[in-house]
């Protein structure tokens, strides 16, 4: 690593001789416009509008715009006198609670290492803001900017995040703040016991830029002169709509199931994704609308049968009560006789 500042820590009456190095790196993969047809790198010229001439970097100024076509030119020697008093310090301001932060001041991150004579006071002020449980706010000059910063230990060396001011960040203006939205305690409770079962402990190395890995391999592939073969995304069919509730039910037997948890059942109770087949199975309930005709004609069919065997019993027994009259008088007669 190579040092991009160098200047001192100031803490009370003590003074830490530092080095400045960036603690972080981007890893895009980056390119250069090219023309398409021979590959030639594409430059461009710094001209003035003015004159047309291609203007060198000694030559050029930074304006200020103070409009209806004015211009405001200041030089490096106006820089030079502003009153940057911690153009070569990191002033410490005060010691506070490192939540009381808000991350989204935030901006960069540069390690800090000690410099000659400087290693016992720089190891003295780590681990006394170890110990404290704190984070220092300090100001320090980058660029000929002064900035507001945080001072932390982090692995054993001060990290240094510059963070933006507050009048940097912006205020959300969005159309829904203003609406009366109500949710229900079930909604709630819901979605508490989705965050429940997606808990875990943070740990970046699990993380990989999928994107980055493809793109790679496409510009290996490229130098190697072989063809990629992209994997087939599988396409997920849309669900049917379902409403809140069923959602974070489903959402919920999903998380547990990939932790390889069972999911909750009993009390007759439908699971979650039962409930969301339900709601897909109401969705397509109009295309069984024939099945009941059917049910109806069967069932009439049935009731023809039952109301013909009545009939057919009373005919049957018929003829068996005229042969028993039949038969009652030739045994009267054979008594008498």
């Amino acid at each position: 690593m190579r040092a991009i500042w160098k200047g001192a820590v100031s803490f009370g009456l003590v003074s830490i001789a530092v080095k400045l190095y960036s603690a972080t790196e981007e890893k895009d993969i980056r390119f250069h416009q090219v023309h398409r047809d021979d590959g030639g790198r594409i430059r461009y010229k710094r001209t003035c509008q003015v004159c047309g001439e291609e203007v060198s970097y000694d030559d050029i100024a930074k304006g200020y715009d103070i409009g209806g076509g004015e211009m405001v030119i200041l030089t490096d020697e106006d820089f030079a006198e502003l009153p940057l008093t911690t153009s070569h310090a990191i002033d410490v301001l005060e010691f506070v609670p490192a939540e009381q932060v808000d991350p989204i001041l935030y901006n960069k991150a540069y390690f800090l290492e000690p410099e000659g004579a400087a290693t016992k006071p720089y190891v003295l002020l780590r681990d006394a803001l170890a110990d404290s449980e704190r984070v220092a706010i300090v100001k320090v000059a980058l660029r000929q900017r002064e900035q507001l910063a945080t001072l932390r230990v982090r692995e054993g060396v001060l990290l240094l995040n510059t963070m933006l001011w507050p009048d940097e960040v912006r205020t959300p203006d969005f159309g829904f703040l203003d609406e009366d939205l109500k949710i229900r305690p079930p909604e709630l409770a819901m979605a508490s016991s989705l965050i429940d079962s997606m808990a875990g402990e943070f740990a970046p190395d699990a993380f990989t830029d999928d994107y980055r890995a493809a793109l790679q391999e496409v510009i290996d592939a490229k130098v190697e002169g072989r063809e990629v073969v992209q994997p087939e995304e599988v396409e997920e069919a849309p669900a049917a709509a379902v409403d809140l509730m069923a959602a974070l039910k489903a959402s919920v037997e999903r998380a547990r199931a990939a932790r390889g948890e069972e999911p909750e059942r009993g009390g007759g109770e439908p699971t979650p994704i039962t409930s969301a087949r339900s709601a897909q199975k109401a969705a397509k309930a109009p295309a069984k609308k024939a099945a009941p005709k059917k049910a109806a004609a069967k069932k009439a069919a049935g009731a023809g049968a039952k109301k013909a065997a009545p009939k057919k019993a009373a005919e049957k027994a018929a003829p068996e009560k005229k042969a028993a009259k039949k038969a009652a008088p030739k045994k009267a007669a054979r008594k008498t006789a």
